[in-house]
């Protein structure tokens, strides 16, 4: 029987991720929002994007959502940019931890920042040195990393080669995202080991969409091969703009749920989170597609030693 990890950490995407596939809500809800995350017990927390207002509105506050952010101590918060631009306004606002994106899909990268892969991953190497320059810490997330909406399945042999080409760039670590929600737990075998046969030193970090229903299978079978780092968002907010038809990620009480009862500790109270779950919902006027939140007795707060 394979032996699972003991503690897992998620890193809350919900004020960032989740957001920017929701109708825009005002700032002080996405700062009431982050807030409330930050008293759950989350060590990480994806805060905002510094993108061009005009690709995404959603994401047009994020100088004051973060400068009016209680920012708790011992959360861990991180921030998404496009380019050299977000980068450098990300470093202004003080995050020392940054994400970058590009999508193993060439179309798909396309849509999203409007250059090709390639192109992508020269400007993600100029940005690595910007950010170690200004000794923050760059994640490259891999989009469409186990399929894209326009080109279908995503060989996992390309997305260990762009691993390569990020790795040799000097990225800290890497993320894994389940764009489309395409993931299974066959495509997920299949990707961790491509790129652990060549990069087995990297830390990675996994990020999956439920649009199909797979992703508690999915990140059970990435626990079963080692894996302890996962992003979730609450209440299941969130999806991909350029993703026709991707539904929201993860839902970070469903995770936390189904971790606490099989004896993995997350650092996360479960009802605490759940109150945030019902915030969420409030403060985007819609049922959100978490089945913690309209479901029966809930598992205890902590696991069980």
């Amino acid at each position: 029987m394979t032996e699972l990890p003991g503690r897992v950490s998620i890193r809350e995407v919900g004020p960032r991720d989740g957001l920017q596939n929701e109708e825009p809500i005002p700032t002080d809800a996405k700062v009431r929002l982050l807030d409330a995350l930050s008293g759950t017990g989350v060590r990480r927390i994806e805060a905002v994007s510094f993108v061009h207002p005009k690709a995404i509105p959603q994401m047009a506050d994020a100088d004051e959502v973060w400068q009016r952010a209680a920012k708790a101590e011992g959360v861990r918060y991180s921030a998404l940019v496009p380019n050299t631009r977000g980068a450098q306004r990300a470093l202004a606002a003080g995050f020392t931890e940054i994400e970058v994106v590009v999508s193993a899909s060439d179309t798909h990268n396309r849509r999203n920042v409007n250059r090709s892969t390639e192109e992508s991953l020269d400007d993600i190497a100029e940005l690595i040195d910007l950010l170690h320059g200004a000794g923050a810490r760059a994640e490259v997330i891999i989009a469409t990393s186990f399929g894209c909406p326009y080109e279908g399945d995503t060989d996992p042999a390309r997305v260990a080669a762009i691993v390569d080409r990020v790795v040799r760039d000097g990225a800290d670590r890497v993320a894994f995202g389940d764009t489309t929600g395409m993931g299974t737990p066959r495509r997920v075998r299949e990707l961790l080991t491509a790129v652990r046969d060549r990069n087995a030193h990297v830390p990675v970090l996994l990020h999956f969409h439920n649009t199909r229903g797979t992703a508690l299978a999915n990140m059970l079978t990435a626990l079963e091969l080692g894996v302890t780092e996962f992003d979730a968002s609450v209440g299941g907010l969130g999806g991909c703009p350029y993703a026709p038809g991707a539904s929201g990620n993860l839902a970070t009480e469903e995770a936390v749920h189904m971790l606490h009862d099989m004896g993995i500790d997350t650092g996360i109270d479960l009802d605490a989170l759940i109150e945030v779950a019902e915030l969420a919902e409030r403060l985007v006027d819609r049922q959100l597609p978490s089945g913690v939140l309209r479901a029966g007795p809930r598992t205890r707060r902590t696991p069980p030693p």
